[in-house]
């Protein structure tokens, strides 16, 4: 299969492009820099220069495409709908190449919101009012309606492994900024995870196999207190751990603090049930005990 790719020279794009590979795909990826189209052709994929603002460049790689798998997404959190309304005009430009073609279109979204304070499991629908990405993804869902196989990966909020610098790095480095590892209240707040390998194999199943409208949970651990996080890096770091009041959150922890305040454990039984995926990479904890994140 001929496989074009958003992202696929970001943290979990990187990974996916060698599982297509290893697995007898080609792979066409999105390159917005040079820097990115020499990575992606060095991993043995074709770069197709252009970015999420350039629908022409979706085009052409959706049409000369077998399957689309979108990871790529704009993380500026100084102007998220921007980012928002960047995401939702690439989905349909790609969903408009692909409809009546029944190709598989997998696209990545998230746990965060799903099911606050319970476990969110692969049967809760998408509500777009929790989230303006959850509405985004409600819409492309309803490209099975225009004859495409479409599918989602909700990943949990922590995709983890060595080079990462999202959530977790963010935490680290600014429990070495205050000189303190800090949680949020008694610390209970619970987040699922996944390694970066782990979610690549997926994607790859879900592009092969998925029925239109599936939604799948890229979760290897369910539930991960904050406190126990906070504790590894305190540790790792030599700094204290310690609660940060409700009222110190926006300050301490700037943007992270709304995220670091959900509780969303999450389960994938369905998603291994349906795919026959068996995560097997390090969990988070021992990706922080390996330094990745302190060092």
């Amino acid at each position: 299969m001929r496989v074009f790719v958003t992202g696929a020279s970001g943290f979990i794009g990187s990974a996916v492009v060698p599982e297509l590979l290893a697995a007898g795909h080609q792979v066409v990826g999105l390159a917005r820099s040079e820097a990115s189209a020499l990575a992606i052709a060095t991993a043995g994929g074709q770069a197709l220069r252009g970015d999420l603002n350039d629908l022409d460049s979706l085009r052409r790689g959706a049409e000369a495409s077998d399957g689309v798998i979108h990871l790529g997404f704009i993380h500026d959190f100084n102007d998220f709908e921007a980012s928002i309304q960047t995401d939702r005009r690439a989905i349909a430009t790609m969903g408009q190449v692909l409809a009546g073609s029944t190709r598989p279109f997998v696209f990545a979204s998230g746990v965060l919101g799903v099911a606050s304070g319970s476990v969110a499991t692969e049967d809760i629908p998408f509500n777009p009012a929790v989230h303006p990405r959850a509405a985004n993804a409600a819409e492309a869902l309803k490209l099975k309606e225009q004859g495409v196989r479409v599918s989602a990966i909700r990943l949990s909020p922590t995709v983890h492994g060595q080079g990462d610098h999202g959530f977790i790095r963010t935490l680290a480095d600014t429990a070495r900024q205050k000189g303190v590892s800090g949680f949020i209240g008694d610390g209970k707040s619970r987040w699922s995870a996944v390694h970066r390998l782990d979610a690549a194999v997926l994607f790859r199943l879900a592009l092969e196999q998925a029925p239109a409208g599936a939604v799948f949970h890229g979760v290897a651990e369910e539930s991960i207190t904050l406190r126990a996080i906070a504790e590894v890096i305190g540790r790792k770091l030599g700094v204290p751990t310690t609660s940060i009041a409700p009222g110190e959150v926006a300050p301490h922890f700037g943007w992270l603090g709304r995220f670091l305040a959900m509780d969303q454990p999450a389960s994938s039984a369905l998603t291994q049930q349906r795919l026959g995926w068996k995560p097997a990479q390090p969990g988070l904890l021992a990706d922080l005990e390996a330094g990745f994140y302190t060092t």
